[in-house]
C-alpha cells in the first residue's frame, strides 16, 4: 500500500510491518531525462521491494518519495535544487522517531541519488537511528562494492549518471519523460564519477559532464530497465528480511 492513499485505519496494519522511503534529487540529468529521474527510479525500487515482501507474507507500505536532497554535483545546472546534508539527516531520523511511535518495526531507504554529500547524510541518519534502537533500518547502499556488483556493468563502472542504467530504468517506468530525439544523438562519455570525486572533483563541471550525463544514454533499453528494477527490489526485500525481527 502506498502510505499516502492509505487512510488511518487502515494504516493501523503499518504497525509491526515495514516503511519504504523512497530517496531521490531534483537535479540535472543531461539533456533527455527530467531532473526528477532519481525519484522515479527510488519509487521504482520502492514498489518492487514492496511486492517482494508481500510475497514473502511481510507487510510493506510505500511512503511518499523525498524528492529534495543534498545536490552539489549539478551545482550551476538549471532545475537543480540542493539542500544541506544535515537537513536530510535529521529530516530521516525524525521520520525514524514518528515511524516507531507508530509501531512500525522497520524503516527501509530506498534509495536513487548518489552524490557523495547524500550517501553520507544517509548513513550518518541510520547511525543515529540504530543508536535508538527503534525502528529497525534497512538501507542497501548501493555504493557498497558488493552490492553493486548485483547490477549493471555500466553502474558498476561509475560512468551512469543519466546514461544507460538510468535511461532504462526511465524508460521502463516513465517513456514520457525521456526525450528520445535528443538520446538518440547522445555519444557515450565514458566518465567514471567514482575515480574523479575520490580524485577531488566535486562537481559535474569539474568532472568534464559538461552536459550533466556520462555513459551511454542512447544504448538505454526498456527491458534492461525493467530487470534492473527487477534486481533493485530483490536487493531492498533482502535488506528487510536481513533485519527483520525475528
Amino acid at each position: 500500500m502506498r502510505w499516502l492513499e492509505g487512510t488511518s485505519p487502515q494504516l493501523a496494519a503499518a504497525a509491526g510491518g515495514v516503511a519504504i522511503l523512497p530517496l531521490g534529487a531534483l537535479e540535472a540529468h543531461g539533456p533527455h531525462l527530467p531532473v526528477g529521474t532519481d525519484v522515479w527510479i527510488a519509487g521504482a525500487m520502492a514498489r518492487a521491494g514492496a511486492a517482494r515482501l508481500a510475497a514473502a507474507g511481510i507487510p510493506a507500505f510505500v511512503l511518499p518519495p523525498l524528492a529534495f536532497a543534498p545536490a552539489p554535483f549539478a551545482a550551476g545546472f538549471p532545475g537543480t535544487l540542493s539542500i544541506r546534508p544535515e537537513t536530510l539527516t535529521a529530516l530521516v531520523v525524525d521520520l525514524g522517531q514518528a515511524l516507531a511511535e507508530g509501531g512500525v518495526a522497520v524503516l527501509a531507504l530506498a534509495n536513487a541519488h548518489f552524490d557523495p554529500a547524500q550517501v553520507g547524510a544517509l548513513r550518518e541518519a541510520v547511525r543515529r537511528i540504530s543508536e535508538r534502537g527503534r525502528p529497525r533500518v534497512a538501507f542497501p547502499d548501493l555504493t557498497r562494492r558488493a552490492l553493486a556488483a548485483r547490477l549493471t556493468e555500466e553502474f558498476r563502472s561509475g560512468a551512469c549518471h543519466a546514461g544507460r542504467y538510468e535511461t532504462s530504468i526511465l524508460l521502463a517506468e516513465r517513456p514520457d519523460l525521456v526525450d528520445e530525439a535528443v538520446r538518440a544523438g547522445l555519444p557515450e562519455l565514458q566518465v567514471s564519477l567514482i575515480d574523479l570525486a575520490r580524485g577531488g572533483a566535486a562537481t559535474f563541471r569539474e568532472a568534464g559532464l559538461e552536459a550533466a550525463y556520462c555513459g551511454a544514454p542512447a544504448a538505454a533499453s526498456s527491458a534492461e530497465g525493467r530487470e534492473t528494477v527487477a534486481r533493485l527490489g530483490d536487493l531492498l526485500a533482502e535488506a528487510v528480511q536481513a533485519v527483520w525481527p525475528a
